[in-house]
């Protein structure tokens, strides 16, 4: 257990929030011992406009993936709103209707997993956590798709897209050990290179 100040407030991370951080005011590093959350490799990601394809096939939480073990760090921040706006922020969300939140003080819960993920704070002594709450997503619809599908999709890309959807699978951390994560390592070689 981190010596946490009174009023911490923890962001969970488990994609590239943790190997490319940005401006996320954290107060240390990440810890590898966050919630056991069900994560998996099925959000098409990157689309900027209506009807346009992603670049990327992303983690997010989804109800029937095996659970994994996610990160954690402490933010940099005096409240929960504050931490909510800057996960947004970092997650180039409009608004902060995407990312989860708990707080102790009981304002309010929100988000896939939050049951689990308040247990785990409340045994860590947080005040509040926030998380990135997408859900799956695939050729603009709410569904999760299948790993045939996946690997069509990214087999589909140009060479500049394939290689940046290739380093997100790459650099996500070895912990995050998905049934479709490994199925990308053994069909198309997209094994884990995070060194953290």
């Amino acid at each position: 257990m981190t010596d946490k100040p009174d009023g911490a407030i923890a962001c969970l991370g488990w994609g590239s929030l943790v190997w490319d951080p940005r401006d996320l005011p954290m107060r240390g590093r990440w810890h590898s011992d966050g919630p056991l959350l069900p994560l998996e490799f099925v959000r098409e990601s990157g689309a900027k406009a209506k009807g346009e394809r992603g670049d990327r096939i992303t983690l997010v939480i989804c109800a029937d993936a095996p659970r994994v073990r996610s990160y954690w760090t402490l933010l940099d921040v005096p409240d929960l709103d504050s931490a909510r706006q800057r996960l947004a922020r970092r997650e180039g969300m409009k608004g902060r209707k995407a990312v989860g939140f708990w707080d102790r003080a009981g304002n309010g819960v929100s988000g896939h997993e939050a049951a689990t993920i308040a247990a785990w704070a409340v045994a860590h002594d947080l005040s509040g956590v926030v998380w990135t709450d997408l859900s799956c997503k695939f050729n603009g619809d709410a569904v999760k798709p299948t790993i045939e599908q996946i690997l069509a999709f990214l087999n589909g890309l140009d060479d500049e897209k394939k290689a940046l959807a290739e380093g997100y699978v790459r650099q996500a951390p070895a912990q995050i050990d998905t049934p479709y994560r490994r199925l990308l390592a053994e069909r198309l070689g997209w094994h884990c290179r995070a060194t953290f």
